[in-house]
């Protein structure tokens, strides 16, 4: 989580829109962003998502759908999300948020790209059927 830096405009509006499932976010400074809660849920602060240091992220997929359940004030500093798929382990801080807002549009490219390069996808994915006739892999002991 990025630290604390004093110099970074704190929020004066935080309003969370199920419908369009965004969290709406007006800063000190004038600035107001849209963050939609597919875009928060895939750059969680959470070392589940994030790893434990450079290079151990974890490609979020399968969060097209998600929506934010609960917003829980951390101090006057943070808010602790609760998402729809479970997870609520990442603290946002308010520099977080206002880095997500700033640089949204290149975050969002890069975890496109990153997702096309791994052949995964922005929806869940549906358990497969077994191939009707036989195994059809030929793992099954049956070839």
């Amino acid at each position: 989580m990025p630290g604390l830096d004093r110099d970074t405009p704190t929020p004066t509006d935080i309003r969370l829109h199920q419908r369009s499932r965004q969290l709406e976010i007006a800063f000190s400074d004038g600035s107001h962003f849209m963050l939609p809660c597919e875009f928060l849920r895939v750059y969680s602060p959470s070392a589940e998502v994030r790893g434990h240091g450079v290079g151990q992220e974890i490609l979020q997929t399968g969060k097209r759908e998600v929506a934010i359940t609960a917003l829980e004030p951390v101090g006057n500093y943070a808010l602790k999300l609760v998402f729809s798929d479970g997870h609520d382990s990442g603290l946002y801080s308010w520099d977080y948020l206002y880095l997500l807002g700033e640089q949204q549009e290149a975050l969002w490219a890069e975890y496109l790209r990153r997702l096309a390069a791994e052949g995964a996808s922005r929806d869940e994915e549906t358990p497969r059927a077994a191939p009707t006739g036989g195994c059809g892999s030929g793992h099954c002991g049956h070839h």
